[in-house]
């Protein structure tokens, strides 16, 4: 077996190092079984920070989520903390979700914060994300951790670190974390050594004053209190969605509300799901039955860490179907503002936000609600990022992004399924009121607005020679951008890793506001815009493709939607992927 030199350099460290025996046996056993691959990917490289955090496969080595990778981070983040803030009391919050070993790897994270002086509130048991994002706030912390790794398979797990705001890390402070945790040459330079008087568990009383605050955001409660049986199913996905989303909907009023019992119980294994993801139709299977057998008038799941939240309504013909991301996010503006609008709250002193690759659809909501609205970068912790820089100027209402993750109100920095659950069902409660189902306000939203329709193709490319041929990719579409897609002239080329836009007939160049990211956006002459990107928490590059056109009205729903599924299937083949 000949590997790399580095990757062999990789093995031997950790083979010879101060690490435990366990750990080393696994190594062995992969030596042993010749598995080159295996051990190349555990080794090649460092896990890094990308818009997610840390998340990878668990296992030993560099590359994989263990005790030591976790602990490295955790040491790194702590150097970081003690140098942003010398002489301060430095508190920090750790959560976790219901993955396997998201429990123990909570403990190692508060072992290391303690050993480093650093008071900890603990979690003691598993909570959703936005949560913690809450607590941080509540209890003023310098930072916070939350182990997960979102919707991936069971392998997978995952370090989400937070900032004082209670939002992901951004540039600068991603980087100088990264540059904290590359410091760090040897395991034995990272503090394993558990303080308990640094550690402090937090109890039930944030799980209400979070519920409160949630309450206290509701726009329509009479339009609920008319239709407070609205029938609505519930599946946490074995996550824990379970222990706060029941309880939000109660407190909103809701008093019809029916939990997927088979998969009610929080599990890392996932044993009624190929994925944890609401975006997946299979993991959604349950929910759907239920809803047939109770007649629902709303289905939502929740992912692992209930962040995410995946819904689906009743069609025309009175069948189930799901709506994805945009769709929701469309929907959720809609109504918000909407709402607003006839409370005589919108004064102009409001926004909303999306990000580059969500609907424009929520843009047109905007302008003609003319209500300001921002375009971030892909990942929450850009929409965090402005909502703390507008903190006290303007009234943050809503916001999201199209794979399945929205904000209401300004309580945390981070998407948020907890409260997003309830205001759908707030959504469907206040639309139900006016004699309308989810399903006909959103084909209402198609002719006032426009009929839009977005697609994501993505495809895996694994391991380290998959990261190569991602990068390939996107450097050949970045050299030679297509000149039509979909029969329609491809006019400008959006190159936010270079911060340039580019008008393909004139090569005139102009600077793009938005931090440097790999992402390329082409938009035709008909509106029509595609955007690649490889994912920051994933072995994938994303393709995001939106058309649009008018909808002349209801009847011509269908055939629209079919026009519109062609069109997008034309451009994904001139793109050829």
């Amino acid at each position: 077996m000949a590997l790399e030199q580095n990757v062999q350099s990789g093995i031997d460290k950790w083979l010879q190092g101060n690490y435990d025996e366990e750990t080393k046996n696994q190594i062995r056993q992969l030596v042993d079984a010749n598995a080159e691959t295996e051990l190349t990917d555990s080794f090649y490289k460092s896990l890094e920070f990308g818009t997610g955090g840390l998340r990878g496969t668990m296992g030993p080595g560099s590359n994989r989520i263990n005790k030591y990778t976790i602990g490295t981070a955790t040491q790194g983040l702590s150097n970081y903390l003690l140098s942003k803030y010398p002489g301060q009391r430095i508190s920090v919050a750790i959560a976790h979700d219901s993955r396997n070993n998201s429990d123990y790897f909570a403990k190692i994270t508060a072992d290391v914060f303690s050993a480093n002086g650093i008071h900890v509130y603990f979690f003691s048991e598993l909570r959703p994300t936005p949560e913690l994002s809450f607590a941080i706030r509540q209890l003023g912390c310098k930072s916070g951790v939350m182990l997960t790794a979102s919707h991936n398979p069971k392998e997978y797990n995952g370090y989400k670190a937070y900032g004082a705001d209670g939002g992901q890390f951004t540039s600068p402070d991603d980087k100088l974390i990264i540059t904290e945790v590359n410091k760090i040459s040897s395991v034995d330079e990272v503090r394993f050594e558990r303080v308990d008087e640094n550690i402090q568990f937090i109890l039930e009383d944030i799980d209400q004053r979070y519920l409160d605050a949630i309450a206290g955001l509701s726009v329509s409660p009479e339009a609920i209190q008319r239709q407070k049986d609205l029938k609505i199913v519930y599946s946490p996905i074995h996550g824990t969605g379970i222990t706060l989303v029941p309880k939000a909907l109660a407190q909103f009023g809701f008093t019809h509300v029916h939990i997927v019992e088979e998969q009610s119980k929080p599990d890392g294994n996932f044993p009624t799901v190929v994925y944890p993801n609401p975006e997946e139709k299979e993991a959604m299977t349950l929910a759907l039955r239920k809803a047939a057998e109770v007649d629902a008038d709303l289905v939502l799941a929740t992912d692992p860490d209930a962040d995410r939240v995946g819904i689906a309504v009743k069609n025309l013909e009175g069948e189930f179907v799901l709506l994805n991301g945009n769709q929701t996010g469309s929907l959720l503006i809609n109504y918000l503002l909407s709402a607003w609008e006839e409370k005589g709250k919108l004064d102009g002193n409001q926004y909303i936000v999306k990000t580059i690759v969500t609907s424009n659809l929520i843009e047109a909501i905007a302008e003609k609600k003319q209500v300001k609205y921002y375009n971030t970068l892909t990942g929450f912790k850009y929409i965090g990022q402005l909502m703390t820089e507008l903190e006290g100027k303007s009234y943050f209402i809503g916001g999201g992004e199209e794979s399945y993750g929205y904000l209401i109100g300004d309580l945390v920095r981070d998407k948020d399924a907890v409260v997003s659950a309830a205001f759908i069902a707030e959504m469907t409660a206040f639309y139900k009121d006016k004699g309308s189902s989810l399903f006909e306000a959103l084909i209402g939203m198609y002719e006032e607005y426009g009929f839009y329709k977005e697609e994501l193709v993505s495809i895996t490319k694994k391991g380290k020679s998959g990261a190569e041929e991602i990068k390939a990719l996107m450097e050949k579409f970045r050299n030679n951008p297509p000149s039509s897609l979909g029969g329609s002239k491809v006019l400008t080329l959006k190159d936010y890793e270079l911060g340039i836009e580019t008008d393909l007939g004139t090569k005139a160049t102009s600077q793009l506001e938005l931090p440097k990211s790999d992402v390329l956006q082409f938009i035709t002459e008909d509106g029509t815009i595609v955007s690649a990107r490889p994912s920051g928490t994933e072995p994938k590059i994303k393709f995001y493709c939106s058309v649009n056109t008018a909808l002349s009205g209801r009847e011509a729903f269908t055939e629209t939607d079919q026009k519109l599924s062609d069109k997008i299937a034309h451009v994904m083949k001139d793109l050829g992927v």
